[in-house]
């Protein structure tokens, strides 16, 4: 995705070393308007595009505990 050029990639504090990582890339939210999502084992691969506000919410979400099972 060519949006997001000079994405600084971050993998999640909540990372295992299992393999089962998610990395952001959140310093383009303001610029391009866009936090990418993407798996860490890929690099290459797909990146989920969200605006701000959504992952916002998804966060706060997750914070919240709406996920757990």
């Amino acid at each position: 995705m060519s949006d997001l050029v000079g994405a600084v990639w971050r993998t999640s504090s909540r990372s295992n070393d299992q393999g089962l990582c998610v990395e952001v890339a959140d310093n383009l939210a303001a610029s391009v308007g866009v936090v990418g999502v993407r798996d860490s084992k890929d690099q290459a691969g797909p990146v989920l595009a969200v605006s701000p506000p959504g992952w916002t919410a998804f966060v706060d979400a997750i914070r919240a505990g709406r996920f757990d099972r």
